[in-house]
């Protein structure tokens, strides 16, 4: 059998992205999209489930995103359903950067509420962008319903997602404002606080929410649409939260970067 230097090329790729220094692994991904070769597409994919590193791992992504979609995207669809969460994490990642909506079919209800926390944000994150005319609403409602979930992180890029589909949120927030559970219900007045005014902070959102909440206000009304009354008749006035700014999301907007992102502008996601 004749060896061609393309096999030797995708070997020695291959070689340098298992290498144990990251230095190494980040010139081995940056060499892989600058010079894309539809061979390099498995050990990449590959690679992103493994890879410890954060910068590697984005180098990873960013040079699948210079491969041929038609060789990357089966790859990737095929990872989404990895029992290995940094490779249904990374996939999902890489999607959302790629931006083709052939995916969405693959972001279904058991992604978006995938027991790992990563995974799951990865996923909402990649949903905003790829959902379809249309069918905002209703993915709208499926993020609903995880309201409540998580740590103050996982809080953020649930309502960040939700806040990212604008008008078509509101219904189903209002449905969330109105359960039973004080936690969630906390969670949708301050996604609709956020919805209403991008520029709150996430922590004085939510503190306002629980202050309502607390104070026994009326199920569905969004935190600063007027003072609340307390049990004993008194002021209910909320203080200003944490000094800390959400970023200025607007319907349809998400907090990551566009498809094709380069090296230069590797954002700094969410754990990822």
């Amino acid at each position: 059998m004749t060896v061609t230097g393309q096999d030797t090329d995708a070997r020695g790729a291959h070689e340098a992205l298992d290498d144990g220094r990251p230095s190494v692994r980040l010139r081995a991904a940056l060499a892989a999209g600058t010079a894309p070769d539809p061979r390099y597409v498995g050990t990449l994919v590959e690679r992103c489930a493994v890879e410890p590193e954060f910068f590697v791992r984005d180098m990873l992504t960013w040079a699948l995103t210079r491969h041929p979609v038609s060789v990357t995207l089966p790859a990737l669809l095929r990872e989404v359903r990895s029992e290995r969460a940094q490779a249904r994490s990374q996939a999902l990642h890489t999607l959302s950067k790629i931006g083709d909506r052939r995916a969405w079919p693959a972001i279904t209800p058991r992604l978006l509420a995938d027991p790992d926390d990563e995974v799951a944000r990865s996923a909402w994150r990649t949903a905003v962008l790829l959902v379809p005319e249309g069918e905002e609403a209703a993915l709208a409602t499926a993020l609903a319903g995880l309201l409540g979930r998580g740590g103050r992180e996982t809080q953020l890029s649930l309502s960040r997602a939700l806040v990212a589909l604008g008008e078509a949120a509101e219904p189903a927030l209002r449905g969330a404002a109105a359960a039973p559970d004080p936690q969630v219900r906390a969670h949708a007045l301050a996604t609709q606080r956020l919805l209403r005014d991008p520029d709150t902070g996430f922590e004085s959102a939510v503190e306002e929410a629980k202050r309502v909440v607390a104070l026994g206000g009326a199920p569905g009304r969004a935190p600063g649409s007027g003072p609340e009354q307390p049990p004993d008749g008194g002021p209910g006035q909320v203080p200003d939260g944490g000094s800390e700014q959400a970023p200025d999301i607007g319907p349809g907007q998400v907090p990551d970067g566009g498809p094709g992102q380069g090296p230069g502008d590797v954002s700094e996601r969410e754990g990822q």
